[in-house]
C-alpha cells in the first residue's frame, strides 16, 4: 500500500514544476490534472502571512460568502430564544435552542458546523466555551456570528460562509470550493477569499504582507502561486 501511495504522489508531483509560481489562473487549470481521490476533493488554498498574531492589532480573524459557495453541505446550530428562535428556524438553521442545547453539547452531542448566537445569549454558551473553543466552534462578532440579524446569519453560513483565523505562525487555511466546480467559478470564489483577506491587513503588519501561497486539492501536493499577483488583487 506504500509503495502504490509513494507512486500516485510521484505522478502527481511530476506534473507539477517546482521551481515556477503560478498565476491564479494556471493553478486552477491544472488542478483538474492532480485529482486522484475517487470522492469530490475540495480545493484548499494555504497563505502565510507577514503578521505577528501575538500582538492583538495583527490577529487576522473574519468571515467571507464566498459567490459560488464551497460545495460543503453545512449543519448550523443557533442559540436564540423566542422571536429570534422563530427566525433562526425559518431561515433554516438545523439546531435552534438554548439552555437545552447547552445540556446537549454538555452530553457530547455535537452534530453541526457552525455556531450562531444571539448577543444576549453569550453568558450561556460561557457554560460550553471550553467545549466549542478548541473545535472553532465559538461564535465571534468578528466572523458575524454573533448578531440580531439570524436569519442572514444562517442563510451566509449555508451559502457559503468561510471563515477564517491566522494561527501563531502566521498560515491561513481554506477551502474554496469542490474540483467540480466550474473553473471560473473557483477563480472567482479564490479572488473573493484573498481580496477580503488584503482588507483585513493590519496597518502595524511591515513588508510583503502575503510572503508564501499554494493551492492543492484534499488529496494532492500543492502549487506554489505567484503572491505578488494576490498581493495586487484589491
Amino acid at each position: 500500500m506504500a509503495k502504490k501511495t509513494t507512486k500516485r504522489t510521484a505522478a502527481l508531483d511530476a506534473k507539477i514544476d517546482k521551481t515556477k509560481s503560478y498565476s491564479l489562473q494556471e493553478a486552477i487549470t491544472l488542478l483538474p490534472e492532480l485529482k486522484s481521490a475517487k470522492f469530490d476533493e475540495t480545493v484548499e488554498v494555504a497563505l502565510n502571512l507577514n503578521v505577528d498574531p501575538r500582538h492583538a492589532d495583527q490577529m487576522i480573524r473574519g468571515s467571507v460568502v464566498l459567490p459560488h459557495g464551497t460545495g460543503k453541505t453545512v449543519r448550523v446550530a443557533v442559540f436564540a430564544k423566542d422571536l429570534k428562535a422563530d427566525e433562526a428556524r425559518a431561515a433554516g438553521a438545523d439546531i435552534v435552542g438554548s439552555d437545552d442545547l447547552i445540556e446537549q453539547i454538555q452530553a457530547g452531542n455535537i452534530n453541526f458546523d457552525i455556531v450562531i448566537s444571539t448577543p444576549d445569549m453569550m453568558g450561556v454558551l460561557g457554560k460550553v466555551a471550553r467545549v466549542l473553543g478548541p473545535k472553532g466552534l465559538m461564535p465571534n462578532p468578528k466572523t458575524g456570528t454573533v448578531t440580531m440579524d439570524v436569519a442572514t446569519a444562517v442563510k451566509n453560513a449555508k451559502g457559503g460562509q468561510v471563515n477564517f483565523r491566522v494561527d501563531k505562525k502566521g498560515n491561513i487555511h481554506a477551502g474554496i470550493g469542490k474540483i467540480s466546480f466550474d473553473t471560473a467559478h473557483l477563480q472567482e470564489n479564490l479572488s473573493t477569499f484573498i481580496k477580503t483577506i488584503n482588507r483585513a491587513k493590519p496597518a502595524t503588519a511591515k513588508g510583503r504582507y502575503i510572503i508564501n501561497a499554494a493551492l492543492s486539492l484534499t488529496m494532492s501536493p500543492s502549487v506554489k502561486l505567484n503572491t505578488q499577483e494576490l498581493i495586487e488583487m484589491k
